[in-house]
């Protein structure tokens, strides 16, 4: 007889609402963790030494139109009011992202109406009709220029590729604003919890049996002999074995420094857009909590490289391969009595609250 109800790999955000939710219907549960900590990419720490919380994997800010998601995810947490800016750097000079009237502006040396703007623009865009690839979509949107400037050295040390090589929709998550709005989400609901993501995590699975350290694939038999069902959210391909081949994903390494400066850069997230710098961006964290009071004369950065490491996923590729694999991947997973979900499973780029909005649908049709 099986001990649980339900065995979940993986204890990133997915994980973690699923077993809180299942939990919270009566369901027994234990929760498998490959690191050796809960949250995923969303971990968070207090740096000893100044008392910042880090994010251990990159900045994330929760934003969210759904009240639902944002009620249920303040359940654990209080959260800020921070609202994320971000800069970005080209050739010396810094600019505001992503790009707006106050862009254009500084970059053309230019005093342009919020009325002008969509004229002059239209002056530089190419003529492709049907762009192809993300080189020529957003050209067609912002003309060659601002594209030289800020997103062709970005997007080759981002994706490790020519622009031309990828998919036109991914330009699209970039916003273009003919205003001097420079918040980076248009959310009803952002911030970042005060103590960090950690302590939400922690406040998910109190009472919940979890297991770190744990590779559910070095004995999967014996967990799968545990519980009624299983739920996976760790990458789908791992779970056939690779039998289609692997699907391709861009990684990041972060280099942390600790500085003896008050303030290093004014933001929490400044991008480099040349391509003669080695990293993608820099991470001040601190700039994320102005509620707090930090140690002065001390700060932390985290500059981040892009690579291709997957065993570390972060962005899935989405090549016209890795869909033909995923289709295949996914037809066995239908076959399966194991529940697929999360980011990873589904290798599919999630915001949070997305990630959220997934894991509180599954468990309403589990129950």
């Amino acid at each position: 007889m099986a001990k649980y109800n339900y065995v979940i790999v993986g204890g990133g955000l997915f994980g973690a609402v699923t077993a809180e939710q299942l939990t919270k219907k009566g369901n027994s549960v234990l929760l498998l963790e490959r690191r050796d900590h809960v949250g995923g990419n969303c971990y968070t720490y207090n740096d000893e030494e100044t008392g910042i919380n880090i994010h251990k994997y990159g900045t994330h800010i929760f934003h969210t139109n759904n009240r639902e998601i944002w009620e249920y995810i303040n359940q654990f947490s209080d959260f800020n009011r921070y609202q994320h800016r971000v800069l970005t750097t080209y050739e010396g000079k810094v600019y505001t992202m992503p790009i707006n009237l106050g862009t254009i502006n500084a970059f053309y040396n230019s005093n342009l109406k919020p009325s002008e703007v969509e004229a002059f623009i239209a002056t530089k865009r190419s003529g492709v009709e049907n762009p192809a690839n993300l080189e020529e979509k957003a050209i067609s949107l912002i003309g060659k220029d601002l594209y030289d400037a800020f997103i062709k050295g970005y997007t080759i040390k981002q994706w490790g590729c020519d622009p031309r090589e990828l998919p036109a929709n991914i330009i699209t998550r970039l916003p273009v604003r003919y205003s001097y709005y420079d918040s980076y989400f248009d959310d009803t609901y952002q911030g970042v919890p005060v103590g960090g993501y950690t302590p939400i995590f922690e406040r998910m699975l109190e009472g919940i049996p979890v297991e770190l350290n744990v590779d559910y694939f070095a004995d999967r038999a014996y967990w799968e002999r545990q519980c009624d069902r299983l739920v996976y959210t760790a990458p789908i391909d791992r779970y056939f074995d690779y039998q289609f081949g692997r699907l391709n994903w861009r990684s990041v390494r972060f280099e942390v420094e600790s500085l003896a400066v008050d303030d290093f850069q004014g933001t929490s997230q400044m991008n480099y857009a040349d391509l003669k710098v080695p990293y993608t961006r820099i991470h001040e964290p601190k700039h994320l909590h102005p509620e707090k009071k930090h140690r002065p004369g001390k700060t932390v950065i985290s500059r981040e490289y892009s690579q291709i490491d997957n065993d570390a996923p972060y962005y899935p590729v989405n090549s016209e391969a890795d869909k033909q694999r995923l289709a295949s991947y996914q037809e066995l997973a239908r076959r399966e009595r194991t529940v697929f979900g999360g980011r990873l499973a589904e290798y599919k780029y999630y915001d949070m609250h997305q990630v959220v909005g997934s894991a509180l649908a599954l468990c309403r049709k589990l129950n």
